[in-house]
């Protein structure tokens, strides 16, 4: 019998990670569903019994910001099923806030999530996608194209994540194994809620910035009220898992093709400035 193929997906508690795990499982893969607080994983069971996939996924610890916890876990994929097919880095933490106003901190401790937990998983399972001829699927975001006020940190993390994998691409090729990236925009899902973002405290604090802010959180809410379904997003993912040829970059919905076709049209700068600039006002 063939073994079937097995991908990891990070950060699977919620949102667009738990959609994609069900959405791999039910196309017939082997599904390591990893998230740093495994005691979160109820209503990943609960999805999975629902659509009859819970023998596919099975739950594992893994935080991406810890090397021996990403080594632990691969070594067990590897014991229990011989083999990694593909990595899809799904895991992120958002952080609304500007240079003046954040600490150094909180900007370190963005980039150690969205960025470095993304080097270091990669890292890791390189060798066995190699094995595998495999593949790396990462989930950044539009704000990996486009800068978005409030959201430097933030931003500065997908951008560098995006350069990081366009760089990578080319050399994972030769040696068999695909690199894509897939932008969402806007997505109905806990990744906002978990920020715990105190808006009226944060606009208190924000000084000079306040009105801004504010303009920017108007904004903000519209853009979620209209959002996809995780569900929607994970579409593109499975879309790249399971191709023969996937792409480098992938947007999960129209809205989200226009929104970054604005800066890759945009040699100086100026349409992106225009646009975000009104956010603001």
């Amino acid at each position: 019998m063939t073994t079937p193929n097995t991908v990891l997906i990070t950060g699977t508690s919620s949102g667009i990670g738990l959609a994609t795990a069900i959405a791999a499982a039910r196309a017939g893969w082997t599904t390591i569903a990893t998230m740093r607080d495994t005691g979160k994983a109820e209503v990943l069971s609960k999805a999975a019994a629902d659509n009859g996939v819970a023998d596919r996924i099975q739950v594992k610890r893994l935080d991406v910001v810890d090397p021996e916890s990403i080594a632990a876990c691969l070594d067990e994929v590897i014991a229990e099923h011989g083999r990694l097919d593909a990595l899809v880095n799904n895991a992120g933490a958002a952080q609304v806030g500007t240079i003046e106003l954040s600490s150094l901190d909180e900007v370190r401790a963005a980039m150690e999530v969205n960025f470095f937990g993304v080097v270091a998983t990669t890292r890791a399972a390189l060798p066995h996608l190699r094995a595998a001829q495999g593949r790396v699927i990462t989930v950044t975001s539009v704000g990996g194209a486009v800068g978005q006020p409030f959201n430097e940190a933030y931003c500065a993390a997908k951008f560098a994540v995006e350069g990081f994998m366009q760089s990578l691409a080319p050399v994972a090729a030769s040696v068999g194994v695909d690199i894509t990236v897939v932008e969402p925009g806007a997505v109905a899902s806990e990744f906002v809620a978990n920020l715990g973002v105190d808006r009226p405290a944060l606009v208190a604090a924000a000084g000079p910035y306040a009105p801004a802010l504010e303009a920017y959180f108007a904004r903000t809410q519209h853009a979620f009220d209209n959002a996809q379904t995780p569900a929607e997003a994970a579409a593109p993912i499975i879309g790249a898992l399971t191709a023969d040829r996937p792409p480098f970059r992938v947007q999960t919905s129209d809205w989200a093709r226009d929104f970054v076709a604005t800066t890759l049209a945009d040699l100086d700068g100026s349409a992106v400035q225009t646009l975000t600039r009104a956010w603001v006002r």
